[in-house]
């Protein structure tokens, strides 16, 4: 943790704001190992390993800690990076653009192994501070380590220990797998700045029937129940099934004009056609993701839109993603 992170935090529980009270280990400017109290000295929370803990698995409810349990497994395992994830979070954040990042103060609710809190603070971000309830922030943390505008804490999104500082906040592929979606969604959005921006991206109901009556009862019931190592050799195999299907169908038919226009005609052309640019690391992680998570939902537009009028947002843009989920874009007031 570095101590410039200080300045944007406040006490979860009482809102005072949060004070360095001990270090026991650092590296140069980077806080290893510590404590920090609220003003009142009511609450205090450990720094370890380099980590601001908020939130702990064993103190959150049964359904948030299963599913952060899952990916805090899946992302420390899938530790890889890839030149194309910033196209990809590109499109997930549309019409958002690098230098929209500029000497913003942001908030990605829910980052995982760290992968877009690298790209923000790369395309000139003042800070960013990326939150995961999961064990995932040691991934993260470690990702982001050698970036001074860069931090990671453990927290809970219902939870969050910030006023409204943030001049942007984001969230990709996160919502869906709470147990609340909207509940997190406002949450995010009570962190924002009158003035600042909000993106969010989600899954879509529309076009995922096959999804929500085939794939999520087995999830639910059987591959989320699985041993993650156990599932992680099981999943090998529906990869190796969309592996082959995107690079000797998906991907060469919609690299030419004639091609397309048969692909278009093919099942989920849009959304085999996006990752079939990914190599077999990228595809097995997506596979693996769409098995362990306990909790997924799938949101309709118009429920979609429902959130953003909840929270008074202005200029809002919702957009269709590769005809399977959707991303939206606003302003808070």
């Amino acid at each position: 943790m570095k101590q410039r992170l200080l300045q944007y935090l406040t006490c979860p529980s009482c809102g005072d704001a949060i004070k360095l009270s001990n270090v026991t280990r650092s590296d140069g400017n980077e806080i290893l190992e510590g404590e920090m109290r609220c003003e009142t000295g009511a609450h205090s929370f450990a720094i370890e390993r380099g980590i601001p803990r908020f939130a702990r698995l064993d103190q959150v409810e049964e359904d948030k800690a299963a599913t952060a349990a899952s990916f805090g497994w899946e992302w420390r395992h899938f530790t890889h990076e890839d030149e194309l994830y910033a196209d990809q979070f590109l499109g997930w954040i549309a019409p958002v653009k690098p230098e929209f990042f500029k000497d913003k103060v942001v908030l990605e609710g829910g980052c995982g192994k760290g992968r877009h809190t690298q790209l923000a603070a790369q395309w000139g971000a003042r800070d960013v501070i990326g939150i995961d309830l999961s064990e995932a922030v040691e991934t993260a943390f470690a990702a982001t380590r050698h970036m001074e505008n860069a931090h990671i804490i453990q927290a809970d999104i219902y939870k969050l220990p910030f006023t409204r500082i943030f001049d942007y906040a984001f969230s990709v592929g996160v919502l869906h797998h709470l147990p609340d979606p909207r509940a997190g969604f406002i949450s995010l959005s009570q962190k924002v700045k009158p003035g600042g921006h909000l993106s969010a991206w989600i899954y879509g109901a529309e076009n995922n029937q096959w999804i929500t009556r085939w794939i999520n009862p087995l999830r639910e019931r059987l591959t989320s129940r699985i041993n993650p190592r156990a599932l992680l050799h099981l999943s090998r195999l529906p990869t190796a099934v969309m592996y082959a299907a995107t690079k000797l169908v998906y991907g060469p038919l919609n690299r030419s004009a004639s091609g397309a226009r048969l692909a278009s005609h093919l099942f989920y052309n849009d959304y085999l056609s996006a990752i079939s640019v990914f190599g077999w690391r990228e595809q097995h992680s997506i596979v693996f993701d769409h098995l362990i998570a306990p909790t997924a939902f799938y949101i309709s537009r118009a429920e979609f839109e429902e959130w953003w009028r909840e929270i008074n947002a202005s200029d809002v843009q919702i957009n269709w993603h590769n005809k399977n989920s959707w991303r939206g874009f606003g302003r808070i007031n």
